[in-house]
């Protein structure tokens, strides 16, 4: 329950790039000349069959995507591929004078030049969204390898686009983004951000980039607002207060799949809570503060580990730091982690759980764990991801519940969301913004281009 600290969780769990569009690239040069767009910086891959620009045209009889619908779809994408400093990408990777010279010989009705001009198009699309979804470095744990971002095929971003009814609110909304993605940059992007503010939006965008698109269910924990929130269908559908690590225990940013949930949970101490909290109440309450509480001295944090004779224990020792001791929380009414917790085993110690302490809710600021995240309302959220009542009565101690499809939860810290039309802010309270624009500002390319 705590970063970079070892606990109990329970058994370990354990890109493709821009096409290459030989198919029809002699066609485009013949429109427009020319015109390479080139790959994104990471290494070519072999393309699936079928999954290429040329197969998605090929399945529709060459209609055309953007110019499929009315609406001024072609120029606002131009507009982004021009703007792309704002993601932290290179605009000049993107033809923009040819697309303007190709839509505008569409528009003269010349359906040829429309359909070359939407291949040109779709071929930049493509090639700016592989683009953002190979997001920069912000520290993200990925306990679960598949959620690390990755670029979808070319024919899945336009089958995508393709199932919209509106391509103008596609594209003004970023609908190939996290929903909080598009509010986010259209705001970095109209230059009425207060300056002071401009470095702040720059470097949540960039953790924007890591959240997943598309109409999957996720939670998504946010601990700079110290809130959890319930994804559905591309959409929120709950959200809850939460409190999370202290700053000496910030909470991780991690991506992982949440596989069971546990009823009646053991907590199992890390150790340098055992000196802080627990070593202290026992050289003033003795013994009996262990009773009363439910800890018990543990050989090894297993399940039917031998149990130790807590007065043998040398607890001045414990409380200075220079002993170390295994403490496990029985069930209860005093439990730590509550009724229930919910797992994505993982190196760290974190995970969502239960919390008795209702008062801590009531608070602003609510930073008190040791790293993990304690729910104001776990049942809430057991019923939502089990689609049934759990109940933590008559259940067997650290009683596992298995969900039929792991959930994926995503731990960011956004200091800057969107709120409405606006951006909230929030407190950097674990001081991360400034070491992540630091680096940003110290960097080269594409970044430096962003500032």
């Amino acid at each position: 329950m705590f970063e970079l600290r070892k606990s109990r969780t329970g058994p370990s769990w354990p890109v493709r790039n821009f096409l290459d569009l030989c198919s029809f690239a002699a066609a485009l040069a013949l429109a427009v000349g020319a015109v390479a767009i080139p790959a994104p910086a990471q290494a070519q891959t072999r393309v699936a069959a079928g999954q290429d620009i040329s197969d998605f045209y090929r399945a529709r009889d060459g209609r055309p995507l953007w110019f499929g619908q009315p609406g001024q779809q072609p120029e606002m994408l131009v507009r982004l591929f021009a703007s792309a400093n704002v993601d932290g990408l290179d605009s000049n990777r993107y033809p923009v004078e040819a697309l303007n010279r190709a839509i505008a010989d569409a528009r003269t009705g010349n359906r040829k030049a429309m359909r070359r001009a939407d291949m040109l198009l779709s071929q930049t699309f493509v090639a700016y969204v592989r683009d953002l979804r190979h997001p920069a470095n912000v520290g993200t744990i990925y306990v679960d390898q598949n959620l690390r971002p990755s670029a979808p095929s070319a024919r899945a971003i336009l089958d995508s686009a393709a199932r919209e009814p509106s391509l103008e609110r596609y594209v003004a909304q970023f609908g190939w983004m996290h929903p909080f993605y598009g509010q986010l940059r259209n705001a970095l992007a109209s230059g009425a951000v207060a300056d002071d503010k401009r470095g702040q939006l720059r470097v949540n965008l960039e953790r924007a980039r890591e959240l997943p698109a598309g109409n999957g269910r996720h939670i998504l924990v946010n601990a700079a607002a110290q809130r959890l929130f319930m994804y559905e269908n591309g959409r929120e559908v709950g959200s809850m207060r939460v409190v999370v690590g202290k700053p000496i225990y910030p909470t991780p940013m991690m991506a992982a799949n949440v596989r069971f949930a546990s009823l009646n949970p053991y907590w199992y101490v890390p150790p340098d809570l055992a000196s802080e909290r627990i070593a202290p109440n026992v050289l003033k309450q003795g013994m009996k503060y262990l009773d009363r509480q439910g800890y018990e001295v543990v050989h090894d944090f297993v399940d039917n580990p031998q149990i130790i004779d807590p007065t043998t224990v040398d607890w001045k020792g414990v409380a200075d730091g220079k002993v170390n001791v295994l403490i496990r929380q029985k069930p209860g009414p005093h439990n730590s982690m509550g009724r229930i917790k919910f797992m994505f085993p993982n190196e760290q110690g974190v995970y969502l759980h239960d919390n008795p302490e209702r008062e801590l809710f009531e608070q602003a600021a609510r930073l008190y764990s040791g790293g993990c995240v304690r729910l104001e309302d776990a049942w809430r959220l057991s019923r939502w991801l089990f689609n049934k009542d759990l109940t933590w009565e008559g259940a067997g101690t650290e009683e596992r519940v298995m969900l039929d499809k792991a959930v994926p939860v995503y731990i960011t810290y956004l200091t800057a969301v969107p709120d409405g039309s606006n951006v909230a802010y929030f407190d950097d309270v674990y001081g991360r913004d400034k070491k992540q624009l630091a680096a940003i500002l110290g960097g080269s390319g594409s970044n430096a281009a962003a500032r």
